[in-house]
């Protein structure tokens, strides 16, 4: 039988499968002696010791798509990256970190901003003025009038999503309002280990249909661009695609070379004054870090 890990405790894998729920499984002693090991993530095959009991070992992990290593993580389709538009305000060099770390994993980003009932228009405004010149997906919500809610379950349809995004910004709640309408059946993972109930807070998918997860990963709330190197970082801008066939050098980054075609982009308004002015300083520190 084949399914997916959706959660990873004390040498315990529990494995999501369509056909009969979840499985409590160890790892065959071949993964030890291969130096690997399963991830949340993971799509594996597994075979059965105790169809009544769900019990059974993992036996084969299937091709990876991707894979994080803060958090340990595999098989994302896309990053939903949560911040909030008030209380607290976004730290927009934070966003633009979380999406150029996406677009250096190849992984699709979508932007969420949350608490727009409580939001100055102001503020909504500069947020649309500024990542409305992006190519990401943008989505304003209200968990407490269960706004932009629904387009949100529109592009997770399909697709092993990870939730990114700084504390206190309502990742929780949209969580617990994508998942309301399903029981959620990590109770059977409780039952089965008493100890998961006061261990420290380990990545976790939630299984919202046959094949829509949502993956819950603690930990996952600010980067240090791990290995980019300073010259790639203009490839993790997207919008600056359309303007680099106008750059006088090849190979330019975008900084202090003459005829520049994203300054020029810059100074007619067709790119982000904001996530240029956080892309040079992305591109400094990735610069700084290379001398030592």
């Amino acid at each position: 039988m084949t399914g997916k890990i959706i959660k990873g405790i004390a040498g315990f894998y529990y494995v999501h499968t369509v056909e009969a729920g979840i499985y409590e499984c160890k790892a065959k002693g071949i993964f030890r002696k291969n130096k690997t090991k399963p991830l949340v993530g993971d799509n594996v095959e597994i075979d059965i010791l105790d169809a009544d009991k769900k019990i059974g070992n993992v036996v084969k992990i299937l091709e990876r798509k991707n894979e994080l290593v803060r958090p340990s993580v595999a098989n994302i389709d896309q990053a939903v990256i949560i911040f909030s538009i008030v209380n607290p305000k976004p730290n927009f060099n934070l966003l633009d970190r979380f999406l150029a770390t996406m677009e250096y994993l190849d992984i699709e980003a979508v932007i969420c901003f949350n608490k727009k009932d409580i939001a100055p228009e102001e503020d909504l405004e500069y947020i649309k003025n500024e990542y409305g010149k992006t190519k990401y997906k943008i989505i304003y919500t209200s968990t407490k009038l269960n706004e932009g809610i629904d387009e949100l379950k529109e592009v997770l349809y399909g697709k092993t999503s990870t939730v990114a995004g700084p504390s206190g910004v309502g990742k929780s709640s949209i969580i617990n309002l994508l998942q309301s309408e399903i029981v959620v059946q990590t109770g059977e993972i409780s039952e089965k280990i008493e100890r998961g109930k006061h261990t420290t807070r380990h990545s976790e998918i939630i299984n919202i249909n046959d094949n829509t997860y949502i993956m819950d990963t603690p930990g996952f709330t600010s980067f240090y661009l791990d290995g980019i190197e300073a010259n790639e970082l203009r490839n993790c801008f997207p919008e600056f695609f359309d303007y680099e066939d106008k750059c006088r050098f090849n190979g330019c980054v975008h900084v202090n070379e003459p005829d520049c075609g994203i300054k020029a982009a810059l100074n007619n308004g067709k790119i982000s004054k904001l996530r240029y002015e956080n892309y040079k300083e992305l591109y400094n520190e990735l610069k700084s870090k290379k001398k030592y």
